[in-house]
């Protein structure tokens, strides 16, 4: 694309438009907005100067926003650090003004235009992050309609949130170029989804377990701030623990897992253990996960496959765990979400699903392609995704 020069000069905010945008953005209006307008007609003709000596940045525009908010945030934050001085007596320092303008700049340019780029393999822009996150934001939208926050009565909502809180996470650290640090994440979220899994397959049994495990938690962390209520509840979790003939050692493990005896077929399980891959993820019919589960726990724990890791192969691993996940977790959404909202909203959603789930169906079939065939390239037999001997970890 050619790029005209013209493009990189920045139009100044009117004043009038400055003050409106502050108050769309929630700016702290005990600041002199007087004195941030002034910061802002400055910086725009420092940034000038600035493109005039240094020809890395010499070609960029400037985003007027993200300016500002640097400018904001600054200011603000230096009113707090020094609660002894008065803004009135700040603004009429010129030192002082040239110092928020000086460092925002600073923080701007390099943040915004020279940042360090480790290798990334993917940006905001490309539709395979991009689709996820238009999904993710309107789901994410669409919950917050719901109450939260009370597990007798939104655990499902509480936990479907979570999940796509991390997803949306997991796309941060993606396009920010932390491919293993995406895929430990990931653990988390996989976690999440076989709690959740669970929780919808059994209902309500399961659910009362869940809250009262979570009682247990607390008084486990000396989190309920009562002894005599820390002390009574431990007496219920021992003789609980004596019914399942368990010991004393095997008291965490209760703690964490055993909410699980609310489902009624948790006993005839084959291989059923209170732990996570025996006992949540097997009730949650999602064993298939185990193995890449436990290469995401390494990841997590630091082991040699976080330092010398592809990050290629971790970078495919990551968006394909990811988005099978967030298939899953859609579909449990979509079903309550579909069932609670007026038919309006119904055929909101549904427009948006028929428009975008496609999409991410077809992006999905191409990663998993590329996933393949960089499988079928690897040079080691166990195809891993560990560099070969003297292969450096930026491929």
């Amino acid at each position: 694309m050619v790029y005209n020069n013209a493009m990189a000069e920045t139009n100044v905010m009117t004043k009038e438009q400055f003050v409106e945008l502050l108050k769309n953005l929630k700016a702290p209006e005990n600041l002199s907005f007087d004195f941030l307008y002034e910061c802002y007609s400055d910086s725009i003709s420092g940034a000038k100067d600035l493109k005039e000596v240094n020809g890395a940045i010499a070609s960029m525009p400037i985003n007027s926003v993200q300016l500002i908010l640097y400018l904001v945030n600054e200011h603000s934050f230096y009113l707090m650090m020094h609660p002894e001085k008065k803004e009135a007596d700040l603004i009429a320092d010129e030192k002082y003004e040239g110092l928020i303008i000086s460092v925002s700049l600073d923080k701007y340019f390099t943040n915004e235009h020279l940042a360090f780029n480790n290798g990334r393999f993917a940006s905001r822009f490309l539709p395979e992050i991009s689709t996820i996150s238009l999904y993710l934001n309107f789901i994410q939208g669409m919950l917050s309609r719901y109450k939260r926050g009370d597990p007798k009565e939104t655990l499902v909502v509480d936990i479907i949130a979570k999940a796509f809180s991390m997803s949306e996470c997991m796309v941060d650290l993606l396009t920010s170029g932390f491919e293993t640090e995406a895929f430990s994440t990931w653990r988390t979220l996989h976690e999440n989804e076989c709690i959740l899994a669970v929780i919808v397959k059994y209902g309500q049994p399961v659910i009362d377990r869940y809250i009262k495990h979570l009682t247990y938690a607390l008084a486990f962390r000396n989190g309920l701030g009562s002894k005599e209520k820390t002390d009574q509840v431990f007496v219920e979790i021992k003789d609980e623990m004596h019914k399942l003939d368990l010991k004393s050692k095997d008291m965490k493990r209760f703690i964490e897992y055993g909410w699980l005896t609310g489902a009624k077929d948790y006993a005839t399980t084959e291989g059923f253990k209170f732990n996570f891959r025996d006992g949540v993820e097997r009730m949650a019919g999602l064993t298939n996960y185990s193995k890449v589960y436990e290469m995401s726990s390494e990841i997590a724990h630091s082991s040699p496959l976080l330092i010398y890791s592809r990050k290629n192969y971790f970078y495919l691993i990551s968006i394909l765990n990811l988005y099978e996940s967030f298939f899953r977790l859609e579909k449990i959404f979509s079903s309550i979400y579909l069932s609670t909202v007026p038919e309006a909203e119904q055929k909101q959603y549904v427009s948006m699903r028929q428009l975008y789930f496609g999409e991410l169906l077809a992006v999905y079939d191409f990663e998993k392609k590329r996933f393949s065939e960089l499988a079928a390239s690897t040079k080691s037999d166990n195809q891993s995704p560990l560099p070969s001997e003297g292969e450096g970890n930026d491929d």
